[in-house]
């Protein structure tokens, strides 16, 4: 994602694919080794993380907990500025309410990045924090 002027340009997205019959290492691992990959690839300025939700399941919520810290840690390794934002800050950022359904930030990411193909839905998440940290960049929080 890249913002000249006030347009967005898409320029990649993708998803992080583990096996889930490894061990939670080992799928921490595989996240750590295509994070360091993206960012070989693309040479990124900045990265921005979504803050974690409480989930229904308490081992999701740890799971996702232990994933998005492999993220942090990917982004801190390679010495880029890290964003952290919260799910109703990312969806008012994009859709305009925070209390929008997952159905209309993807609805969005459509309107505002024409054309885009996007990977799945982890890629969809990933495509709307990187909006919301292009629109919010320097803007207190």
């Amino acid at each position: 994602m890249a913002k000249a002027g006030n347009r967005l340009s898409h320029i990649a997205n993708g998803q992080i694919r583990t096996d889930p019959a490894a061990s939670l290492a080992e799928r921490l691992v595989e996240i750590d080794r295509g994070l360091a990959e993206v960012i070989a690839t693309w040479r990124p300025e900045c990265g921005a993380v979504e803050e974690v939700f409480v989930n229904a399941n308490p081992q999701s919520t740890l799971k996702l907990g232990q994933a998005r810290g492999v993220c942090l840690l990917a982004l801190a390794r390679a010495g880029l500025p890290v964003a952290e934002y919260a799910t109703r800050l990312v969806k008012k950022a994009v859709v305009g309410t925070g209390g929008a359904e997952k159905a209309q930030v993807q609805a969005m990411l459509k309107v505002l990045l024409p054309g885009a193909r996007v990977a799945g839905a982890d890629a969809a998440d990933a495509l709307a924090v990187a909006i919301a940290h292009a629109h919010l960049m320097g803007a207190p929080r």
